[in-house]
């Protein structure tokens, strides 16, 4: 039986990280111009420090993701991965002043509610 208490702190690491991933991508994006598939923007896109901190995000994020799939069952980690979407709400009201109507909180309390049914 995995210990959810080995588990949860690394679930919620990894969420965070992938979380900030999103995040930095997001500032890095508001900073460029429109995107088009040209070698001049992906240039500029490059030395972006913002995109380069999501890389890093998800670089570390990835290397936990792999670490938690060898030592734990993918049933309970994968699952708890979804905390992601938690970390990514609180993201959009305090780094972009989003409004988050009610659905949205109700949609976050049964992904809570979720990973804790998938703890037990």
């Amino acid at each position: 039986m995995t210990s959810i208490y080995r588990i949860l702190p690394l679930a919620l690491l990894q969420s965070a990280l992938l979380a900030g991933g999103q995040v930095f991508l997001k500032f890095a994006m508001m900073k460029m111009q429109p995107f088009s598939w040209t070698w001049s923007f992906f240039g500029r896109l490059l030395v972006n420090w913002q995109f380069a901190v999501c890389g890093l995000c998800f670089l570390v994020a990835s290397l936990l993701w792999i670490y938690m799939l060898r030592v734990f069952p993918l049933s309970i980690a994968y699952p708890l991965s979804s905390l992601s979407y938690v970390f990514g709400m609180i993201a959009a009201i305090v780094c972009f002043h989003e409004q988050v109507d009610i659905v949205k909180w109700i949609g976050v309390g049964l992904i809570m509610a979720g990973c804790c049914l998938i703890a037990k």
